[in-house]
């Protein structure tokens, strides 16, 4: 089997994900990186041994590979992917895949018409224990989802918004607490109880007013196609980051998920799984989800088997967010 050559653009700190899980994966091998800090990019490429850019087009001019990585801030998430797909590379990026609706259209839009790949990173989905209620629900052992509750209460001060100009704008970000913080845990919402009928929402920046034009907190109201309801609160106004947490009634079980994972059925029977993602330092909660989602994505390009967060899935969690945000009458037109 050929190798595949993959390349990242972006080099900030979930790009060492990425290239970990790469290190894993035998078929590719790591051609390029790229970022606009000369200093850090030349860091980097000494390091990894491979060639570096600073302008994404000309690496994907130059280089040719086979996958693109894209670890950049939220509004180049879409015109670089675009640009890779047209130029004949498949495209993994983090979340979120774009900031507005009509760009993760065309997102998908050149997926189709090019016939590449293109994934979004929505780790938490691969954490065990995820993916034992996902299994728990398949199995129709829980009966139907009827309600859902979701929390997510994080700290992110001036400090943080300071480090990056992208940060805390419209423009840039797309938003803040929810595009950012809770969005991989609404995305777990979506995939547990489907696809939203409406949605009723305030947002206010309580904590961040002066620093940032976004929201910091978040909370509301959501009625599922299937009938299921659901409440979610999202905040970094917190004093930290505290274990984010999935409250799913069921018609015959309770399911809780708050790092570890408790089920307590209807006919008494108890299930608890600790969650084994975790992994230690400041960015413990990202887990270690990447390393099988991005393996999972080369073994669709390599074999063909199903890679199941596309742009059509990744797009529901965008189409949420923009609905809250017009809900709660925030955003750049409102």
């Amino acid at each position: 089997m050929s190798q595949l050559k993959s390349a990242v653009i972006g080099l900030g700190a979930i790009h060492q994900n990425h290239l970990h899980a790469l290190s894993k994966i035998p078929e590719t091998t790591l051609s390029a990186v790229c970022d606009i800090d000369p200093e850090l990019l030349l860091s980097r490429q000494e390091k990894l041994l491979c060639e570096g850019f600073t302008d994404y087009r000309e690496m994907i001019d130059t280089v040719r590979p086979d996958v693109v990585h894209i670890c950049t801030p939220h509004y180049l998430h879409a015109p670089m992917a675009i640009y890779a797909m047209e130029h004949g590379c498949h495209v993994l990026t983090e979340k979120p895949m774009a900031i507005h609706e009509e760009e993760t259209r065309q997102m998908i839009e050149t997926a189709s018409k090019t016939g590449k790949t293109l994934g979004i990173c929505f780790q938490n989905r691969y954490n065990p224990t995820s993916q034992r209620i996902r299994s728990l629900l398949d199995s129709g052992e829980a009966g139907k989802v009827l309600s859902i509750k979701m929390t997510v209460t994080w700290n992110r001060d001036e400090k943080y918004y300071g480090q990056a100009a992208w940060r805390g704008t419209w423009s840039m970000e797309g938003g803040g607490v929810l595009i950012n913080q809770a969005i991989h845990t609404l995305d777990l919402m979506l995939w547990y109880a489907g696809e939203v009928e409406s949605v009723q929402a305030q947002a206010s920046s309580f904590r961040l007013g002066q620093a940032i034009e976004v929201e910091d907190t978040a909370h509301g109201y959501i009625h599922f196609k299937n009938g299921a309801t659901g409440i979610f609160y999202a905040t970094n106004a917190f004093g930290a980051d505290s274990p984010i947490e999935l409250d799913i009634i069921c018609e015959h079980a309770h399911i809780l998920l708050k790092n570890d994972l408790d089920i307590s059925f209807d006919d008494g029977r108890t299930e608890h799984m600790t969650n084994t993602s975790l992994v230690s330092g400041s960015k413990g909660y990202w887990g270690n989800g990447h390393d099988a989602l991005i393996r999972d994505y080369y073994d669709h390009i390599l074999q063909g088997k199903p890679f199941p967060i596309d742009g059509t899935e990744a797009a529901k969690v965008i189409h949420l967010i923009q609905g809250i945000y017009h809900s709660a009458g925030i955003g750049p037109e409102q």
